[in-house]
Order: C-alpha cells, then structure tokens, then sequence
C-alpha cells in the first residue's frame, strides 16, 4: 500500500572503531516515494547506505524491512532480503572487461534460473528502459558518463528489486546528463513502484525527485530533520538545516575520510 512504511531505520548507531559517525537514527521510508539522505562532507551518508543494504554491521540498532528485521535476521534470510535490492554505486560500478548485455546479464546468470534466451530478452528489455536500446555490445569505456550511470541502474534493476538504492547518482555528471537522469529515475519509479533511496547533496536533484528526506549532521552526529525537502528548506527550525537546503549543495562541513 503506497504511505505504508516499507523501509524502517531504528534506533540505528554507526561507528568505525572509536570514532562515531552517526548515532540514533530514526525514520521511515514509505513504500513508493523517493527518500532522500541528505547531508554535507563527511556526515555519513555512504555510510548509513552501506548499513540499510547488507554492507555492514551497525553497533547498535536495526534495519527493518515490511516490518521484517534485516540484522537480527538469519545470515540466509538476509541474503534473500538482498534479493529485494539493486543499487547504483557512484561510478556505476560496471565490469570493464565486460559488454554492457554482459554486465546486465550477470546478476541474472547468478541468481535467476533462466535460460540464455530469456537472459537475452531480459537484459535488452532493461536496457531500453534506460534509454540504451542498441548499446548492448558496447564497452563501457566507449560511453559517456551519463549513459555509464544509465547502464548501472540496468544492471540494478536486472532482478525486478522493490527497491533501488542510489549513491551519489548526479556525481561528476553535468547539469543536463544529471537533471535526465534525475527523470527516468522518477519515471522508473511512477511505472514500476519502486521504493527508491538516494544519498545526495545536490540541491537541484533533492528538489527536483525527493518525496521526504532525513537530515545528517556530521557535528551533531545524528539526524536533525526527516520531511519534505522543500518544507524543511523553508520552515525547518534548525537553521542548520535551512543553511544547507539554501547554499548550493555544501555546508562547509569537513568529514573523516571515507566515511560520506
């Protein structure tokens, strides 16, 4: 049911080693809407990204999927709730030595029991939603940037998840290539009812596809904010959180390496 809570962050602490990078997080993400984690440099971000998808283990707290819990869960059970994902990874992640038919291809020789004609159907059929019709035996070094980001989201989509998971989709993209993705991204959303998370600091993408967003803050160390972006840029009481929603994608907050 579209407003029901299809992904449930709780009482979620962050941490490598010592050093605390998040803590007491605490929000939902509706089945359907785009969700958006936003924050400056070094908050986080990647971070909370790596601990709702499998990647790693939180010191405290849970990931909650349908109400189901993810980190509590049997490792078995958590390798079948990663069936429900796909995600783009910033620089879209695709084999080199690989086609783009052969990096769709992969998960679904993985992990569906399909023949190799049925392969080919499915992996054509995901390319085309992405406006890469044709492209199927070109490197991926033969294209540009913006179509490189096109191919990851195939490759994301190539087991039909519930839910896409984006890092960063506008990085290093410029303004037309960023705002095209930013379309079919909402496109793909409204035709196939994906619940969609993405990690941003690009103002002009926050606006422009997210339903509700969380706030991080990298020196409070903890979520100051989760609502419409556009309410919370105009009427947010933390002036923190207007300050970032009203200066063009950066906060002049400097983080630990590696820790976005």
């Amino acid at each position: 049911m579209p407003g029901e809570a299809h992904i449930t962050v709780s009482h979620l602490t962050m941490a490598y080693g010592d050093f605390l990078i998040q803590r007491d997080l605490d929000f939902s993400v509706r089945r359907g809407e785009v969700f958006i984690v936003m924050g400056g440099s070094g908050c986080g971000k990647t971070t909370l990204l790596k601990h709702m998808t499998g990647l790693k283990e939180p010191v405290s707290g849970d990931v909650l999927y349908g109400g189901r819990s993810f980190w509590q869960a049997s490792e078995e059970e958590r390798e079948q709730a990663k069936r429900q994902f796909g995600v783009l990874f910033q620089g879209g992640a695709l084999w080199s030595s690989m086609t783009l038919a052969e990096n769709v291809a992969l998960p679904l020789r993985l992990y569906a029991k399909l023949g190799e004609a049925e392969i080919r159907d499915v992996t054509a059929y995901k390319l085309s939603l992405v406006g890469l019709a044709g492209f199927e035996q070109y490197y991926p070094a033969e294209l540009s940037g913006g179509m490189r980001k096109r191919a990851g989201l195939a490759r994301a989509m190539a087991l039909d998840p519930e839910i896409l998971y984006f890092d960063e989709p506008s990085s290093g993209l410029d303004p037309l290539s960023a705002r095209l993705l930013d379309e079919l991204i909402l496109e793909l959303r409204d035709s196939l009812g994906t619940t969609v998370v993405v990690v941003s600091h690009e103002l002009a993408s926050i606006f422009a596809i997210g339903d509700r967003a969380v706030f991080l803050d990298a020196e409070a160390k903890t979520q100051l904010a989760v609502g419409d972006p556009r309410q919370l840029r105009d009427s947010s009481p933390d002036p923190r959180v207007r300050n970032f929603l009203t200066r063009g994608g950066t906060d002049g907050q400097a983080g630990a390496a590696g820790v976005d």
